[in-house]
C-alpha cells in the first residue's frame, strides 16, 4: 500500500507555511471553525486536480488565484507544494516518489507552473533525484511526459497522485444524489457523494468473495437502526436501480431512501464506505466531519470502523466531535488553530499529557477544557 508520508505547503488559502509534516496511517483534525481543517483535506483535491485534465478550468471554478493563494496574489505571489509517499518495491529495489511544484498568478487570472518536478530516491540517491518538466505552462506535464529520463518517474508518480479520495455524506436532503435513481451497472467504486450506494451494495451482495463485507455492513447498520432489515435488489432485468430497504420483520414493504432519517443515511453510507472489502478501498480516505448528524453511540462504532480503515489504508479525517475524538490515541490527532492569520498544524505528544490521562481525563474532555488548544479563542 502507498501512502502520504511527508507534506510541505507554502501558500495555499489559510495555510501560509507548513514544512516536512509527516502523515500516519490515522490523522484526526480538530480545531475551531475557520482554523484550516477543510483547507488541508481540501488541498488533496487541489492535488489531484492538478494532475487531471481539467486544472485551468478548475481553478476558475474556485475562484482563481486570488482565492487559492493566501491572502491573495499581492502578499503571496507563489504557492509551493511538496509530497512525499511512503515506499514501493521495484525491479531495483525500494524507491520513494515525490513531487514538486510552484504556481504564480498571471495577468489574465491563471496559475501557470514555474516548477514541477517528479522526484524519486532509492538505491543510489542519499536525496531525492529531480526531473524537471519546464516552466510557464497552466496544465500539469507530468500527464504527457515522453522524455525519456523521466517518463517512467512520471509515470510512477501520477500513479500515486491518484491513490486518495475524498467523501462527503452530507447531503441528504431530498434531490441527494444518493436518493436518485442510476444505473446498476454504476459499481466499479463507492463514488464520494454515495450516488450509486443501491449499485455498489448490490454488486456487494451477489459478489461470493464480497458477501461476508456485505453481510458486516448489514449487521452494523442494525446496531445502529434496529428497525432496519436488508436492502432491496429487484430480480427483474433492468438498466437502472435505486436505495430501497425493509423493515425487520415485514420483509414484505420495500421503502424508499427519503423514509430514512438523514443520520441514519449518512451513517449507511459511511459504514458502506468503510466496511467495503480491503481490495476496493482507496489507499488514502478523506472525510471531512464525518460525524455530522449522527448519535453517540453512531459516533462510536465510526471510530471503531476508523481505526480498523487505518490498519491498512491511510485515513486522513477532520472532526468537531468530543465523542469521537475520544476514541482516538493522542499520536493520532492534529491540533489545527489560526495564528497570526494563517493555520497551524501540531500533531500531539502522548508524552504531554499523560498525567491528564493518567486521571482518566479523555482527549475529549481535554479538548472542552483547551488543553489541548484548536477551540474558539485560543
Amino acid at each position: 500500500m502507498t501512502h502520504i508520508r511527508k507534506l510541505t505547503v507554502k501558500g495555499y488559502k489559510s495555510i501560509a507555511k507548513l514544512e516536512d509534516f509527516e502523515l500516519r496511517p490515522l490523522n484526526v483534525l480538530i480545531g475551531a471553525n475557520g482554523a484550516g481543517k477543510s483547507n488541508f483535506i481540501g488541498l488533496f483535491r487541489f492535488l489531484a486536480s492538478v494532475a487531471g485534465d481539467n486544472f485551468p478550468v478548475d481553478v476558475q471554478k474556485w475562484g482563481g488565484p486570488e482565492a487559492l493563494l493566501h491572502y491573495g496574489s499581492k502578499v503571496t505571489p507563489r504557492m509551493d507544494l511538496s509530497i512525499e509517499f511512503s515506499a514501493s518495491t521495484g525491479v531495483t529495489g525500494d524507491y520513494e516518489n515525490g513531487y514538486r511544484i510552484s504556481l504564480e498568478a498571471t495577468q489574465d487570472n491563471r496559475l501557470i507552473f514555474v516548477r514541477e518536478e517528479p522526484t524519486v530516491r532509492g538505491q543510489g540517491y542519499a536525496v531525492p533525484k529531480a526531473y524537471p518538466l519546464g516552466t510557464g505552462h497552466d496544465t500539469a506535464r507530468i500527464r504527457t511526459d515522453k522524455e525519456s529520463s523521466s517518463s517512467t518517474v512520471s509515470r510512477y508518480v501520477l500513479d500515486k497522485l491518484q491513490i486518495w479520495r475524498q467523501y462527503h455524506f452530507h447531503d441528504t436532503g431530498d434531490t441527494a444524489a444518493v436518493k436518485r435513481v442510476h444505473a446498476v451497472n454504476d459499481n466499479l467504486r463507492l463514488k464520494p457523494d454515495a450516488a450509486n450506494l443501491a449499485a455498489y451494495l448490490r454488486k456487494l451482495k451477489t459478489t461470493p468473495s464480497y458477501e461476508g463485507s456485505y453481510d458486516r455492513i448489514v449487521e452494523t447498520i442494525r446496531r445502529v437502526a434496529p428497525f432496519f432489515g436488508d436492502f432491496v435488489f429487484r430480480n427483474e432485468a433492468s438498466e437502472f436501480i435505486e436505495l430501497e430497504w425493509t423493515e425487520r420483520g415485514r420483509p414484505d414493504t420495500p421503502w424508499k431512501a427519503h423514509v430514512l432519517s438523514d443520520g441514519t443515511l449518512r451513517f449507511i453510507c459511511l459504514t458502506t464506505l468503510l466496511l467495503q472489502p480491503r481490495g476496493l478501498l482507496p489507499d488514502t480516505i478523506l472525510i471531512d466531519e464525518p460525524e455530522l448528524g449522527l448519535h453517540p453511540f453512531a459516533i462510536n462504532l465510526l471510530a471503531d470502523m476508523l481505526q480498523e480503515a487505518a490498519e491498512s489504508r491511510q485515513v486522513i479525517v477532520s472532526t468537531q466531535s468530543v465523542e469521537l475524538l475520544s476514541a482516538f490515541q493522542p499520536e493520532d490527532v492534529i491540533v489545527v488553530q489560526r495564528e497570526e492569520d494563517a493555520s497551524t498544524f501540531r500533531r500531539l505528544d502522548a508524552a504531554d499529557l499523560t498525567d491528564w490521562l493518567a486521571d482518566d481525563y479523555s482527549l475529549g474532555d481535554l479538548w472542552k477544557r483547551n488543553i489541548l488548544g484548536g477551540r474558539p479563542g485560543r
